[in-house]
């Protein structure tokens, strides 16, 4: 596991990814994926998952329709998908770690932003549990903000979030889960830290600067941050 690169960067403000990353979302989406697919004799396991984490929702859908040769539009897709992550987003759980280094960020005054490829709809439903400890983020930007141009792997939403919270993206820390989201955060001339699931390929992350087992493993002085006391 490399934690930092050297020398030591001297990071300002730092962007979290939510899906899969502040929040245990994930296993949601994979299982409302596999009701879909069973619903027309298809199976959507791993081989599938693994190639969509961190896309935007159309792009996901795309894919999930052409890979298991569903009989449906992407839209269609979509809609069907609509009521079942409706039903099941407000019981997503946080990560490991992610609550604890989001307050210990605040609390020392780091700037802090979420930047998603989920809709702020949805942004609502699945942070429901967890209003108090979101309030903390300066600023939140999901995939269908105004300012948003592109989804991941497009910069636009890390860029949007640099900007609002008044720090170049040189000086940025994004953490994300998906290689999508890693190249995004590249593409935005930032710095990029991967917290991927355990099953997903270590050579999808060749990219980032670094790789963590979970957010518990981060130390924060090692990027010119406050660290744990």
């Amino acid at each position: 596991m490399v934690n930092a690169p050297r020398p030591t960067p001297q990071i300002k403000a730092v962007i979290f990814d939510m899906d899969g990353l502040l929040l245990d979302t994930e296993g949601i989406y994979t299982e409302v994926t596999q009701a879909i697919a069973q619903r027309y004799g298809k199976t959507f396991d791993w081989s599938h998952k693994q190639h969509i984490i961190g896309r935007g929702a159309r792009d996901l859908a795309h894919y999930v329709v052409t890979a298991l040769e569903l009989p449906i539009s992407v839209d269609e897709f979509l809609d069907i998908r609509a009521p079942l992550m409706t039903a099941r987003f407000p019981e997503a759980l946080g990560m490991v770690g992610a609550e604890a280094l989001v307050r210990h960020l605040k609390a020392n005054g780091v700037p802090i932003a979420v930047g998603t490829s989920s809709s702020s709809t949805y942004f609502k439903l699945k942070t429901q549990q967890h209003e108090e400890w979101f309030s903390l983020f300066d600023t939140i930007v999901t995939a269908d903000d105004p300012e948003v141009g592109a989804a991941k792997p497009a910069p636009d939403i890390f860029l949007v979030a640099a900007h609002r919270l008044g720090v170049a993206p040189a000086d940025c820390l994004v953490f994300e889960d998906s290689p999508f989201g890693v190249t995004a955060a590249k593409a935005a001339g930032m710095y990029a830290l991967a917290v991927p699931d355990s099953a997903m390929d270590p050579e999808k992350y060749t990219h980032a600067n670094g790789r963590l087992g979970s957010l518990l493993e981060f130390e924060p002085q090692a990027w010119g941050l406050p660290g744990f006391i």
